[in-house]
């Protein structure tokens, strides 16, 4: 396992539909969107996931937390909490929670913007990635 500062990280924007991923890396303190997985039945695809953990190798993942405005938690909250809890029993990495509110309305601006042709879900998970990065610095 890398070092604290020189670690890999895959970031999830989960849903109940979608689950956004990106990778990052502490060490060029970036985050670039990997790709957005459909649910089976309202349930991850844990076999694209291991797919994916085996392919990136990460240290730990973010995972973004759908707060209310207020910050309260929400019920998707809940479920997105029970997904984190069940990525660290399965692979056994360090989750950490990430306040994603806007997220995919930021996500919706930089496809707008930019003109990028990626799912929204996947840009969200680079935008919570990217915005632990920035505040981990």
């Amino acid at each position: 396992m890398n070092t604290e500062g020189k670690r890999s990280l895959l970031g999830f924007d989960y849903g109940t539909e979608r689950i956004g991923i990106a990778v990052g890396q502490e060490v060029t303190r970036t985050a670039t969107p990997v790709t957005t997985l459909n649910t089976i039945k309202g349930a991850p695809d844990w076999d694209k996931i291991s797919q994916l953990i085996d392919q990136w190798q990460p240290d730990v993942f973010i995972v973004g937390l759908p707060l209310n405005m207020d910050g309260t938690e929400s019920d998707m909250c809940k479920k997105a909490r029970r997904f984190g809890n069940q990525l660290n029993g399965r692979y056994n990495l360090e989750v950490i929670w990430v306040d994603e509110r806007l997220s995919s309305a930021e996500a919706e601006q930089i496809k707008s913007e930019q003109g990028i042709q990626r799912q929204t879900d996947e840009l969200a998970a680079q935008v919570i990635l990217q915005a632990w990065l920035n505040s981990n610095g």
